[in-house]
């Protein structure tokens, strides 16, 4: 198969699968306050679980897929996010509902293997636009998931989790059929898996530049992630939304991101170096944030996550890309995997503050946290970030 067809069968395969977990993005927290009757704080940890997992296993579904190939951790990982959606469709309980979140991070930890897939049928020249390709995926993972995530807990949210699940299951065939392997060669000799490996980490971070792009990206996810288990809830019990409006607001946020890393990126990467693009991101995620408790009704918050969702879409595949490009060929899986378990551990926080913070402090300050972060990510870059200088660690 080649490189185009490849990269068609893994945005098919990852935006399948996000688009079942989008149908629960808008639906999770208000289904936590409303049927289960829990507090903000718990809604946010359920949120968090599911990040945990990721922080905990993203490197060691990427190192699995460095020794065993990418294909058979994406499949095992699909069978994992249906079943986890299955166990929603019948949650009664706190407990249940974090027993399926968990389930669900673990397969969500496909997604580091999903970008080494990417950095192996890719030039480090084109890095940016493959990255691009799964940033896509996502957003309209997120545009059409909590569409039809709003429109079907119409009917119920049990129907709502059979929805996803049959979407993961969907996914699952789909790559089981269509994705080839993308590794020539896997990795062979002694072999060690850890749940958090210390020493791969302090490894990492002694390359200077691939230590301070994690760290970049770690506090942009957790500037967004303040928001993950708060902005539905600020739509229900602030604004006074539906489901189906929280989830119309999602879909914006996957259409501007599908639109912004599906093709603008590609524009703008051309035109502009790494630096300008990650500090223009984080000045539109900075506006975007800091206005979202204050939107005042649903064309104003619209306005407003537009302008948020450009400063992500610009964001996160440039910070991905650059990673990859200054990371040493061999092991870009367990790198990719380390950045994505340094992301999902922002996402564990995140939410966990967001939901304290909106409960206890005031429903402005998950917001205002997040704005408050991203500001210091540009300060970051404008005062450290030297793409001109930084070399290559190609052989490494």
């Amino acid at each position: 198969m080649n490189k185009k067809a490849s990269l068609n069968v893994i945005f098919l395969t990852v935006f399948i699968d996000l688009m079942g977990f989008g149908i629960l993005i808008p639906i999770l927290p208000t289904f936590g306050s409303k049927i289960l009757h829990i507090s903000d704080f718990e809604i946010g940890m359920a949120v968090a679980v599911y990040s945990l997992m990721q922080f905990l296993f993203n490197p060691v579904l990427g190192k699995l897929s460095d020794r065993f190939g990418r294909r058979p951790v994406i499949l095992i990982s699909l069978l994992s996010t249906a079943v986890s959606y299955l166990i929603f469709s019948f949650t009664d309980s706190f407990f249940l509902l974090i027993v399926s979140r968990i389930l669900a991070g673990l397969g969500g930890s496909n997604i580091g293997v999903a970008q080494a897939y990417i950095a192996d049928i890719t030039e480090k020249s084109e890095r940016s636009k493959g990255m691009g390709i799964i940033g896509a995926a996502f957003g309209l993972g997120f545009l059409f998931g909590p569409l039809i995530g709003g429109y079907l807990s119409h009917f119920s949210y049990a129907t709502a989790g059979f929805g996803s699940a049959a979407f993961s299951f969907m996914a699952f065939l789909f790559a089981f059929f269509s994705l080839p392997e993308s590794i020539k060669q896997k990795e062979t000799g002694l072999f060690k898996i850890r749940i958090f490996d210390l020493k791969f980490t302090k490894d990492t971070f002694k390359i200077p530049s691939v230590g301070l792009l994690i760290t970049l990206f770690f506090i942009i996810v957790f500037s967004m992630a303040n928001i993950y288990g708060t902005f539905s809830i600020l739509g229900y019990k602030i604004y006074g939304f539906t489901d189906q409006e929280n989830g119309l607001l999602f879909g914006i946020i996957g259409l501007t991101g599908a639109i912004v890393q599906g093709g603008l990126i590609r524009i703008l990467s051309k035109k502009f170096s790494d630096k300008p693009l990650i500090l223009a991101g984080t000045i539109f995620m900075v506006i975007g944030l800091g206005m979202l408790p204050y939107g005042v009704n649903f064309l104003g918050v619209s306005i407003i996550i537009i302008i948020l969702s450009i400063g992500t879409g610009i964001l996160q595949p440039t910070l991905m890309s650059m990673v990859s490009k200054f990371s040493p060929e061999k092991g870009q899986g367990a790198i990719l995997g380390l950045n994505q378990s340094f992301a999902s551990l922002a996402r564990v926080l995140g939410p966990l503050w967001g939901g304290f913070s909106f409960e206890y402090i005031g429903y402005q300050f998950p917001f205002l946290t997040g704005a408050a972060f991203t500001f210091i990510t540009f300060l970051i870059t404008l005062i450290y970030l030297n793409t001109e200088k930084i070399e290559s660690t190609k052989n490494v």
